[in-house]
């Protein structure tokens, strides 16, 4: 646990950045398959891995039992936008109201996806931020730019192996899901290493900012938790 409560100035920032990250990239990206320069990925690969950029600087920063409350935020936050939008949804519409189609095929969501997405997010984000806070003790603080790819490649490989075979297999054919997750696995991988300049300024500048470089050497690494 950490070794003293200490008031942060951007804490809640990251937070509220990584939970509207979340929201957005698991309520409109991945029901629609884009096909670009004869790839196939699905829509929300383009913004999700932004959400591992603000994991990897959270635990890195914050430590990993800070990092773990964001990730129940996070989740909160998708399980509740998903219960809204069923009920939404499910809510007759007034006489005359010419959109219902239009709305449940954009706001519609089926209770597999939303399983599969939030078991998907919590497995990735918390084997993402484990193998960071580990290897940041294990390196002693040195190779972020190791810490951050190689977390990544963990936890998303973890996030896409859940995610896509619960949401879509039987619905999609073989091919389409094999290629959707493997291209976008590869793809979110190499976002967050095109990413690294990016995480090392952020990084160093929260740091000195917050005067904190957290390691966890001590920590409990139960995901089920909420202390600090």
């Amino acid at each position: 646990m950490p070794r003293h409560r200490q008031s942060y100035r951007y804490y809640d920032f990251v937070m509220a950045a990584f939970v509207m990250v979340i929201l957005c990239a698991n309520l409109i990206g991945p029901g629609k398959v884009v096909g670009m320069a004869g790839f196939t990925f699905g829509a929300g690969v383009l913004f999700f891995p932004i959400s591992y950029l603000f994991g990897d600087i959270l635990t890195e920063v914050y430590g990993y039992a800070r990092a773990r409350r964001v990730v129940w935020s996070g989740f909160a936050a998708l399980a509740f936008a998903s219960f809204m939008a069923t009920v939404v949804v499910a809510l007759p519409p007034a006489a005359g109201w010419p959109h219902q189609p239009a709305y449940a095929t954009v706001f519609g969501q089926t209770p597999r996806i939303v399983a599969a997405s939030l078991i998907a997010f919590l497995a990735g984000e918390f084997v993402n931020s484990y193998v960071l806070a580990k290897l940041k003790v294990r390196t002693e603080g040195r190779f972020l730019w190791m810490r951050t790819i190689g977390s990544t490649i963990c936890g998303e490989a973890v996030d896409s192996l859940i995610f896509y075979p619960l949401a879509f297999y039987g619905v999609w054919g073989m091919d389409l899901l094999v290629s959707v997750t493997v291209t976008n696995y590869f793809l979110k991988v190499g976002w967050e290493a095109a990413a690294t300049p990016l995480t090392y300024r952020l990084v160093g500048w929260l740091k000195r900012a917050e005067h904190e470089d957290y390691y966890d050497r001590k920590t409990h690494f139960t995901p089920f938790s909420l202390t600090t």
